[in-house]
């Protein structure tokens, strides 16, 4: 089956911790233009989503396609939504399958990640998309910053939480990691337009308040998550540390 995907990456300037990060340089090129190279490696059309002149500009510069969006979303999914509906404007006649949705601060993603997400949308009953990875790292298990998953026998998530699911009753922490295969939810989404559409108009749900995770939201209007495994490495960047480490993987792997 071939299908016809949109990559978009959503890009703000602002941010608490990092202001300005879409544009820090990594190694010669900034951050936004990264993650661009990378999905422009699995996908034809690609575009950035930004609310920001100088990330519009910048992305134009390089050779890139990129829209306005409003700055007051609430989401990424929103900022994509309008994104999407602003680049069927722009080309006019163009259809797609699906839509993708790749963290803008996610340099290190990998062509083969987005090409096995789109692969699950193969089967027609898949209408929202997503990816995981087996954690193996204790500090990453316990940490809030990292949201965790669990899944059905079909792959299809049953919760996502900053807190570690599942609890292991009667088991020290500190053996978890080897009693159970625990899961890293990874923030790529992946949808068909109009279940797009339709989780845009759903209101913010009291799942998605508590752990502040949008994707509770959908999970609470009774919508299903399929949920892919890879294995590559990825990093999201969210502090000037980050991008330090992001920085030696690079130079390690001579990328």
């Amino acid at each position: 089956m071939n299908m016809k995907t949109i990559a978009i990456i959503p890009s703000r300037y602002a941010s608490s911790r990092f202001p300005g990060k879409p544009l820090a340089d990594i190694l010669g090129k900034c951050m936004v233009q990264r993650v661009y190279e990378q999905a422009r490696k699995a996908f034809d059309s690609v575009c950035v989503a930004t609310d920001d002149d100088r990330i519009y500009d910048k992305v134009i510069s390089f050779g890139g396609e990129a829209v306005m969006t409003s700055s007051s979303h609430q989401s990424g999914t929103d900022r994509c939504y309008e994104a999407y509906n602003n680049y069927l404007t722009a080309h006019p006649g163009i259809t797609f399958d699906l839509v993708m949705n790749i963290q803008g601060d996610e340099p290190l993603i990998d062509p083969s990640q987005l090409k096995a997400l789109e692969k699950a949308f193969e089967d027609s009953s898949v209408y929202l998309g997503s990816m995981a990875k087996l954690i193996s790292d204790t500090d990453e298990l316990f940490s809030k910053n990292t949201p965790k998953v669990i899944l059905d026998n079909q792959g299809y998530a049953l919760y996502f939480s900053r807190n570690t699911i599942p609890f292991l009753r009667g088991i020290p922490e500190g053996e978890w990691l080897s009693e159970y295969p625990y899961l890293k939810h990874i923030g790529l989404y992946a949808y068909r337009p109009e279940i797009l559409k339709k989780i845009c108009s759903l209101e913010r749900s009291s799942l998605e308040t508590a752990e502040s995770l949008e994707q509770l939201r959908w999970l609470e209007n009774g919508l299903k998550i399929k949920v892919v495994k890879t294995d590559c490495t990825t990093f999201a960047i969210d502090t000037p540390d980050d991008l330090e480490t992001v920085l030696k993987i690079l130079l390690k792997t001579g990328k």
